[in-house]
Order: structure tokens, then C-alpha cells, then sequence
């Protein structure tokens, strides 16, 4: 392999995994145990599972429809639809935040509206999490589902519908069995996105113990008073995004 190239990769790896051998090997190793069993810990690492598998779940139910338009339906617009579905990606996560408290804050476009009606109130509250985490992660779960969708075979959709099968037989028992792989790789993508999320909801849902305050708001919250508490939070966070990745890894090598 030339140097010119040898070099710049070698330092493009070691740029990326330097950051993780620095937080392995100031890991509190000793005291991990107490660490993890500490009220706090674990009052942030169930609220984040939580609320990440509501958001995963709220995207299932929103996106793969979304997905399925965009991939199988022609209209007007769609372009600018799917660029649309894309902006979370690239936003900053504090302007999501930002804007969906314009939406849903009670004197946003939709917040007055749901707390004159239902009493509902979104901001600053858990319901809120799991909102400022869907924002964030359902892009991903699109993405996914709908390049399933374009490479799979529409001719068992079209047997079955020859055979007398209604589009909402065939997209429940042939379409969806046909993209499970990309709809699961999705959801786990989204639920990972949703689990890290830190600006959208510290921005939309506040910092509250044991209401709003996920493992990357504990983390940072940890950071002005106790570094090796701060530590073990991200050491769980990089366990689980370890995990997610070897669970995806034959996926993405091998495609779809």
C-alpha cells in the first residue's frame, strides 16, 4: 500500500479510536459495580430504555407507511418530501429542540391547542423525551425500509394480487415479511439514535431527574461534579452502540 495513503488512514483510525481507549482506560474499573447500581445510574439508564423504545415504537407506526409512499407511490413533490423526511440527519439537534417547542410548547402552533383541549402538556415532561427522540431517529428507520422496499421483488406483491389478495393483505403478509430485515435494521438504527439523543431533549424536555433525564443528559449533568460517574454512564452508552453495530455488521457487509 503506498505511504501516501498508509499514513493519513493510520491517523484517520487512530483520530477515531483514541477517544475509546482513553474513556476504557480511565474507567473506574475497581468501583464499576457500586457505579452502576447507583440510584441515579439506573433511574437514567430505565428512563432511557424506555422512552428510546417508545420513540422506536412511534416511528414504526409513522415511518414505515412514510417509507412505503415514498417508495412505492408517484406524486407531485415527492423529492422534496423525501428531502424533507432527511433534514433531522443534518439539522442540529438543539434547532429540533427549538422547534418542536414552537409546535408543541403551549403557546406553539399545536401546544395551546392540546392543553386547552386534552390538558396536554408536552414540554419539560417524559411524553416530551420520547417526542424530541422520534424527531431525531425516524429518518433513520425511513431510510432504512425504504431501500428495502425498492430492492425487493414486487412480483410476489403482483402474484398476490392476481391471486385476489387485497393491498392491505399484501402489504401485511407479502410486503412487510419481504423488507423484515431492513424494517428491524431500521428500528435498531432508530432506537440506537433515540437511546444517545442529547440536544433535542435537553432543549425540548429539560434536565429532570427521573422525569426527562436520559443516560446522555446524566452524562452531561455527571461531567461538572463526578468524571468517573460521567465515565461509567458513557461506558454503558459505548457498550450498547457496540452492540448494536456487531448486531448490524452482516448487514452491512453483505447488504441487503
Amino acid at each position: 500500500m503506498p505511504a501516501a495513503l498508509l499514513v493519513p488512514a493510520g491517523l484517520g483510525l487512530l483520530f477515531l479510536v483514541l477517544p475509546l481507549v482513553g474513556l476504557l482506560a480511565r474507567a473506574p474499573w475497581t468501583t464499576l459495580p457500586q457505579r452502576l447500581t447507583a440510584p441515579g445510574v439506573l433511574t437514567a439508564l430505565r428512563l432511557s430504555v424506555q422512552t428510546a423504545t417508545l420513540a422506536t415504537l412511534l416511528c414504526l407506526l409513522l415511518g414505515v407507511p412514510l417509507a412505503w409512499l415514498l417508495a412505492r407511490v408517484e406524486f407531485p413533490g415527492r423529492r422534496l418530501v423525501r428531502a424533507l423526511v432527511t433534514v433531522p440527519l443534518v439539522l442540529p439537534p438543539v434547532v429540533g429542540g427549538v422547534a418542536l417547542l414552537l409546535v408543541f410548547g403551549r403557546r406553539g402552533l399545536l401546544g395551546g391547542w392540546l392543553d386547552d383541549t386534552f390538558g396536554v402538556t408536552l414540554p419539560f415532561s417524559t411524553a416530551g423525551v420520547v417526542l424530541a427522540e422520534a424527531f431525531v431517529a425516524m429518518p433513520f428507520l425511513i431510510i432504512a425500509v425504504e431501500g428495502a422496499l425498492r430492492g425487493a421483488d414486487r412480483r410476489y406483491e403482483e402474484a398476490a394480487a392476481t391471486l385476489g389478495a387485497g393491498r392491505w393483505t399484501t402489504f401485511t403478509h407479502v410486503t412487510l415479511p419481504l423488507v423484515a430485515p431492513g424494517v428491524t435494521a431500521g428500528a435498531v438504527l432508530c432506537w440506537a439514535r433515540a437511546l444517545g439523543e442529547f440536544g433535542a431533549t435537553i432543549t425540548f424536555a429539560g434536565n429532570y431527574p427521573g422525569r426527562t433525564q436520559t443516560m446522555p443528559l446524566a452524562v452531561y449533568l455527571a461531567l461538572e461534579t463526578d468524571l468517573e460517574s460521567a465515565v461509567v454512564l458513557s461506558l454503558i452508552l459505548l457498550t450498547v452502540s457496540v452492540g448494536i453495530l456487531a448486531a448490524l455488521r452482516d448487514r452491512w457487509v453483505t447488504g441487503p
